[in-house]
């Protein structure tokens, strides 16, 4: 049978850990109490032994009118005190302090540990109470304001619809929005034709637009953008300027919005109306994406809510029931009763509120349909099958098997050897080294998620990843050593056929085959091997690509991180792609990429981009959030990009003693900036007020000297550039291994950053209490005055 404490900290809520009932600290308290408790010896043994026990059987935090019967002693309690707030409520306002009465304060002096625990027992119910009630009003809040905003997109539509069937005769085709009481589905296909209401100010326009900002603004709500303007009627009356406030999140938004700025400075003056806002089917479509998703959001935080209620009474009960074990008494009844009648129990709003928010999104969004409804707020994760774990150990299997039939085949073909190390090592190690690395983050990745799940790291929550279509570490597994069970067969069979005295030509095009099928399989549209992971991933590439017209997510940033470890990777697809197109595999004319300028100024585009993408990104979220930090960070990746360049051009002229103490100067301060904000920034180290020293005040691990070795790890991982201003006098082959160790370190170094990177990340959550996404909302209510 698993112990309470340990299925409570399997269940609890990662985020809201520090508001739970302290279960572990009550039960350490429980336990010192049967160690220190002792019989109490007096003359009266009769009388002593029932006092003893009385102590046990005294309940805090509620009255009780206690008797004294001519056989029993009088059995002290403890009684709730219910202050009054300013305002002299005692209901919502009301703060439950819970105090002692004289008469019991001198009892529990004989057993001060019963005391103890009963104020402890106390402060957890109070705070419980008090966290409750902050999350609970939050919630209700948020309700209210998404009712808002859900009436408000019905009515606009509503307005919209009965206008349209009033001028269809004339304005056939404009694109305005069929009638319907639904959001979602069917009924959601809007005119394909964007529709433009206010483009005069008088006529049947204005009507139109008048007759809308009426209907909405029954609900005390204006639209404004940050563009927003106001027109003025003919009796100088301020009209609102309707606008749906749409995130900037795409490409074309962000142009969008950067063109409608500038309209409004180059074209607005006083003397003219200001621009007219035109309500067309992306932006609704796009206004109901946003409510949608924040009524998922609002109902799966009820939810937790309502998971935290449960465990936290299910705490009080459990350590009661050990407290009355130590005091062989049945003393918990009274105390579980003041519990029951708490606001964290009683209150049955976010149960009533989760049931409206079924009713509301199954009506308007799921076509009244509660089955798909259910399918959007309690998506079920997909199960996790044995027969993935079982496919990671054959994969596995097979290929150390067939690593060692090539390590034994290449010896015995003499392979390495000087007469023909050069065609082979440059034909074939660029492309197969390429999936080696790959291979190599997804296991460390793998292995990233394997910590993160152990430690209770909620990776899903911070990524926004979906927890039905998310990665798990099994998967990770699965395809790294698929990957690697494929490239290796591919190199036993290339070389076979090589030894076998087939045409190089012929055989050298098999690295190629591969490296076709990789792609084509990524790109692949069938539901087969991970569809929405390769989907999500080419997402996360594309935004980081255009970078920064797209709005930077947590995710995104982070999987730009992993390219700027991944420089090699890229340079080797470059080198496999100019192979294949210049026909250098065919005719093993090794110069003839290597010596063209095209070449050359493509390595620095590639060992610059990710840099520069991870620089633009900071610009954006700069830009977005305004925290001098971004701009801080950007300087970072913007060293790290002249370091880059110092090394390749150093790495083309060794001879050159300006390019050294070029590439030592620049790499020097890259490597100090990069080192700060690691252990400062990314990490949070370094504290020197932290009860650890130089870590934080809140660490995952609880073994402290691991976090220390992560430090110099880290730190001599990050110096291995020192090798590029070393030359070792070794071979062609060692030098490539040498290179692809190094690369190895680096994607090891980038796996070993991303858990701790992560850990900061989750306990700034639990620091925050957040635990649900917090979802923009299209309409935004502004004063009068706009």
């Amino acid at each position: 049978m698993v112990k309470f404490s340990k299925e409570l900290e399997a269940q609890l809520i990662p985020e809201w850990k520090d508001a739970f009932v302290n279960y572990w600290q009550l039960k350490k308290h429980v336990k010192k109490i049967k160690i220190s408790r002792k019989p109490k010896h007096v003359q009266d043994g009769n009388s002593a032994l029932d006092f003893g026990r009385s102590i046990f059987d005294s309940i805090r935090s509620f009255t009780i009118n206690f008797h004294k019967a001519a056989d029993k002693p009088e059995v002290p309690q403890v009684k709730s005190i219910i202050k009054e707030g300013e305002d002299g409520s005692e209901q919502e306002e009301q703060e439950e302090m819970y105090e002692t009465e004289n008469e019991l304060a001198q009892l529990f002096s004989e057993e001060d540990g019963v005391r103890i625990f009963f104020e402890m027992l106390d402060e957890e119910l109070k705070k419980v109470n008090d966290f409750y009630k902050t999350k609970e009003s939050e919630f209700l809040e948020r309700g209210d304001i998404l009712n808002k905003q859900l009436q408000i997109l019905l009515d606009l539509k509503q307005v919209l619809s009965d206008r349209r069937r009033k001028i269809h005769g004339s304005r056939s085709g404009s694109g305005v929005f069929s009638r319907t009481n639904s959001l979602s589905g069917r009924n959601s296909d809007f005119s394909e034709t964007a529709s433009e209401y206010c483009d005069s100010p008088t006529g049947t326009e204005t009507s139109q637009t008048e007759e809308v900002i009426a209907a909405l603004e029954k609900n005390g709500i204006n639209f404004v953008n940050s563009a927003s303007t106001r027109a003025k009627t003919k009796i100088g009356k301020p009209k609102m300027a309707m606008r749906i406030d749409i995130p900037a999140t795409t490409p074309t938004r962000t142009i969008a919005a950067v063109t409608s700025m500038l309209w409004e400075d180059l074209v607005n003056n006083p003397k003219k109306d200001g621009p007219r806002e035109y309500i067309n089917k992306k932006k609704i479509q796009c206004a109901e994406k946003m409510i949608r998703s924040a009524f998922v959001e609002l109902y799966r935080g009820l939810g937790l809510l309502k998971t935290y209620s449960s465990l936290n009474m299910v705490a009080f009960v459990k350590i009661l029931k050990k407290f009355d074990k130590v005091a062989k008494q049945q003393a918990s009844a009274n105390y579980l009763k003041q519990v029951k009648r708490s606001h964290f129990i009683s209150s049955d709003k976010v149960v009533r509120l989760m049931d409206e928010v079924e009713s509301l999104f199954t009506q308007h969004f799921a076509n009244s349909d509660r089955k798909k409804a259910m399918k959007f707020l309690r998506p079920q994760q997909n199960k996790e099958s044995h027969m993935v774990t079982f496919f990671v150990g054959l994969f596995t299997g097979c290929f150390v098997t067939l690593f060692s039939v090539y390590a034994i085949l290449a010896h015995l073909s003499g392979m390495f050897s000087p007469r023909t190390e050069a065609g082979y090592v440059e034909t074939v190690y660029p492309i197969f080294s390429m999936f080696a690395l790959l291979s190599l983050h997804l296991f460390m990745y793998g292995c990233n998620l394997f910590l993160w799940k152990s430690t209770r790291i909620n990776y899903n929550f911070i990524f926004e990843f979906q927890p039905r279509t998310a990665l798990k570490y099994r998967d990770a597994f699965l395809i790294g050593t698929c990957l690697m069970t494929a490239v290796v067969g591919a190199l036993v069979i290339h070389l076979i056929l090589l030894s076998s005295g087939f045409s190089p030509s012929q055989v050298d095009a098999i690295p190629g085959i591969l490296l076709l099928i990789f792609l084509a399989l990524l790109i692949c549209p069938l539901n087969i091997f991970y569809r929405p992971t390769r989907f999500y991933f080419l997402k996360v590439i594309r935004n980081i690509v255009c970078s920064p017209f797209y709005k930077v997510l947590m995710v995104d940033f982070f999987m730009a991180d992993q390219l700027t470890s991944q420089i090699p990777l890229m340079r080797h697809l470059e080198s496999s792609a100019c192979y294949f197109l210049a026909g250098s595999l065919t005719t093993h004319g090794l110069p003839t990429c290597k010596s063209g300028r095209m070449y050359r100024e493509l390595a620095y585009v590639i060992s610059f981009a990710p840099y520069y993408w991870r620089a633009m990104q900071c610009a954006r979220r700069w830009f977005d959030e305004a925290d001098i930090n971004h701009l801080a960070n950007l300087g970072k990746y913007v060293s790290a990009m002249v370091a880059a360049g110092a090394r390749l051009t150093y790495a083309r002229t060794p001879d050159s003693q300006l390019w050294l103490a070029i590439v030592l100067v620049t790499s020097a301060i890259a490597t100090v900036y990069q080192l700060y904000w690691d252990f400062v920034k990314d990490w949070g180290f370094f504290n020197l007020k932290s009860k650890n020293p130089l870590l934080r005040d809140e660490l995952i691990l609880k073994n402290k000297s691991i976090y220390y070795v992560s430090i110099a790890l880290n730190l001599v991982l990050r110096v291995v550039w020192v090798e590029t201003v070393m030359h070792f006098n070794v071979g062609l082959f060692e030098s490539r291994l040498l290179d692809f160790s190094l690369a190895s370190l680096e994607v090891i170094r980038r796996g070993h950053w991303n858990f701790y990177r992560l850990e900061n990340e989750h306990l700034n959550n639990v620091g925050k209490f957040r635990a649900v996404k917090a979802v923009p909302l299209p309409f935004r209510e502004t004063d009068s005055d706009g």
